[in-house]
């Protein structure tokens, strides 16, 4: 998963899996060792390297006087349509109208299965070059503050003394921040351009309002790996993206529920100034002191785990109601795109079991998460939720599963998921007690009837 450089998680959380993965990832967690030529750019070298390989970033005065934010995002949009000049291929009418038909076919279905009405007003196929351009707006509204966070946090952890001794260390955090983050987004965006098969894989739509999404060059390079007819491919996937634009578009709360998580953990971005100033102390004894003009000694320093933020007890909240949204959305998509199939794609058994192996393999949604706050989004959990949606509908009907969307404190918690038929029963039980506080309600004389029965008339 460190192969998809956002470079703002933490480190993987299961040390095997650190030692196995090879990328030095995990200690340089936010990536900033590719400042100095480090590993933690996934690859990028120096910013003069990243930029001798890519002829557009030539203006490199024009890239560093960036004032967007934290993200340059021009850079991030360059850097990903560059490292996919050849590797895009533009979408055809064909393609365009095979994608329009599968998602046309899939809300047919899914009308059926679900009161929640389509959500997609406006059919598209997109290229990856599209992918990129079209989704940077959601990008940066959900990277935005994380990077804002990341580097507030290490420019302002160093004490006093150790930045003087550091000499231009913080400020070139700050100044190269937005540049930084801008070529290792740029990075990632064109890697996932490359996997995501709808507009909707990473667990929080990223096209525009009412838009279904497929990539046809990735539906067709994902088809071909198995053994299953392609439009049977194609409608699968549309069954899923048409599934979840009804859920985003008609849960109003749910995308800000989801980015107010990955928010929160954002604001609990911290480094802790005592145990940098005890680590710096040690570092500097046994390196006989830190030369801000040798760039393998600050990279030593940045790749010791030494800035790395400490995560609180707030943030590992945040992380469990990102990780429990994530698995409802995806359980419910699951649950729904099953009862719609049915009988009707012959492959959907095949091709649902696909989909469970790619998620827990490493998929786009599961790299992005992981990366962006270290998040490892648990395969069971993800079962889990399932189960909940298909004993709802089975136990007490499509209507009353799609009702637990009409607020948030109806969904199930991640201790909920623990026991997930446990609180499909609940829901059985909650329904009865109020159908008997309603009969109640209207046998009970009002102030009104009684106020009759005492009139002498």
């Amino acid at each position: 998963m460190s192969d998809v450089p956002f470079g703002f998680g933490l480190p993987d959380r299961d040390p095997e899996r650190r030692d196995q993965s090879g990328s030095g990832a995990g200690n340089d967690p936010f990536g900033l060792g590719a400042l100095f030529g480090g590993a933690g750019g996934a690859g990028a070298g120096t910013p003069e390297e990243l930029l001798a390989k890519m002829p557009l970033f030539a203006e490199l005065q024009k890239l560093m006087t960036w004032s967007g934010g934290p993200v340059n995002w021009d850079l991030a949009r360059q850097g990903a349509i560059s490292s996919l000049a050849a590797g895009s291929q533009p979408t055809s009418d064909a393609e365009r109208a095979a994608v329009a038909d599968a998602l046309r076919l899939a809300d047919l279905w899914l009308d059926q299965v679900t009161e929640l009405p389509s959500g997609v007003d406006r059919p598209l196929a997109w290229s990856r070059v599209e992918w990129v351009e079209q989704t940077l707006p959601a990008w940066s509204t959900l990277i935005d503050p994380l990077a804002e966070r990341v580097v507030g946090a290490m420019t302002s952890a160093l004490p006093a003394e150790a930045a003087a001794m550091a000499g231009p260390l913080a400020g070139i955090m700050g100044r190269m921040g937005g540049m930084m983050f801008g070529a290792q987004v740029g990075q990632a965006l064109g890697r996932l351009s490359g996997e995501v098969l709808t507009s909707s894989e990473i667990g929080i739509p990223l096209a525009p309002a009412g838009a279904g999404v497929l990539l046809p060059q990735n539906v067709a390079e994902f088809a071909a790996g198995l053994d299953r007819p392609a439009d049977e491919v194609r409608l699968f996937l549309a069954l899923r993206e048409a599934a979840s634009q009804r859920l985003f578009v008609h849960v109003p709360w749910l995308r800000q529920q989801l980015h107010d998580a990955v928010h929160a953990y954002a604001r609990g971005i911290h480094v802790d100034r005592e145990a940098i100033e005890r680590g710096l102390n040690e570092a500097m004894s046994s390196m006989g002191g830190i030369d801000p003009t040798n760039p393998e000694g600050i990279q030593a320093l940045l790749g010791s785990g030494l800035l790395e933020p400490e995560e609180t007890p707030e943030q590992q909240a945040a992380l469990r109601r990102l990780e429990t949204l994530l698995a409802l959305v995806e359980g419910w998509v699951d649950s729904v795109v099953a009862q719609a199939a049915g009988d009707r794609l012959p492959g959907h058994g095949a091709l649902a079991e696909t989909m469970r192996r790619r998620r827990a393999s490493g998929g786009p949604a599961e790299q992005t998460f992981a990366t962006l706050v270290g998040l490892e989004l648990r395969p069971r959990r993800l079962r889990d939720a399932a189960t909940v949606w298909g004993a709802m509908a089975q136990r007490h009907g499509n209507a009353e599963r799609d009702r637990l969307w009409s607020h948030p404190d109806l969904l199930p918690t991640s201790d909920d998921l623990d026991e997930p038929l446990d609180f499909v029963a609940r829901q059985g039980a909650d329904d009865e007690l109020r159908a008997l506080t309603a009969d109640d309600a209207e046998k009970k004389p009002t102030d009104e009837d009684d106020s009759r029965d005492d009139d002498p008339r």
